[in-house]
């Protein structure tokens, strides 16, 4: 079912997500639908279990919205229970970022350009899989809400003031987004 997207400013948003039960088979895969349908309408290539009100360590990315700029992403989606990073290069790179519940701001963030990760898939199976490029950006992205950290909270300084206004406005709910949406 489509759920609103919480948007800056929301409670959920600044908590760390709880780990999930992976004997709650059926609530789980209830939120990942949730996650999917949402997504979908949102014409995202992301989303967190948090950014739909849901404080649990679940996200879900979907590359295919961006093939057309990355072609190796054609196939790639990814749900992800409980991710933990295990490594993380040493070598980091800089991408513009956006966020679903942050509409209309876009900045720079400095992340590691490639990373290990463990997590159940939607089929509840334990993987260890390594990540690169863009890919790894969204996995990276989705994976800080899980911890309450939005993209704009990594910014430089200097730029996270210049959104102040901005943030403000989203967190008072003067924004208008394509999709239903939610704060508190």
């Amino acid at each position: 079912m489509i759920q609103p997207i919480y948007l800056y400013g929301s409670e959920v948003l600044k908590a760390r997500a709880q780990e999930v039960d992976l004997t709650r088979k059926e609530e789980l895969t209830q939120l990942i639908n949730d996650l999917k349908d949402t997504l979908a309408v949102a014409d995202g290539c992301g989303l967190a279990a948090p950014q739909i009100g849901v404080s649990q360590r679940v996200l879900i990315v979907d590359g295919t919205v961006m093939a057309d700029v990355y072609d190796y992403l054609a196939d790639f989606k990814r749900v992800m229970i409980n991710p933990i990073v295990l490594e993380e290069s040493e070598n980091k790179c800089e991408y513009n970022e956006g966020c679903l519940s942050i509409p209309g701001i876009y900045a720079d963030v400095v992340r590691p350009e490639s990373m290990t990760v463990r997590y159940y898939n939607e089929n509840f199976e334990e993987v260890t899989e390594r990540f690169d490029k863009f890919a790894c950006r969204m996995i990276q992205h989705e994976m800080s809400h899980l911890d309450g950290v939005v993209f704009t909270d990594l910014v430089a300084p200097i730029r996270k003031k210049m959104l102040a206004k901005k943030l403000q406005n989203i967190s008072r709910g003067k924004v208008s987004t394509r999709y239903k949406a939610k704060i508190r």
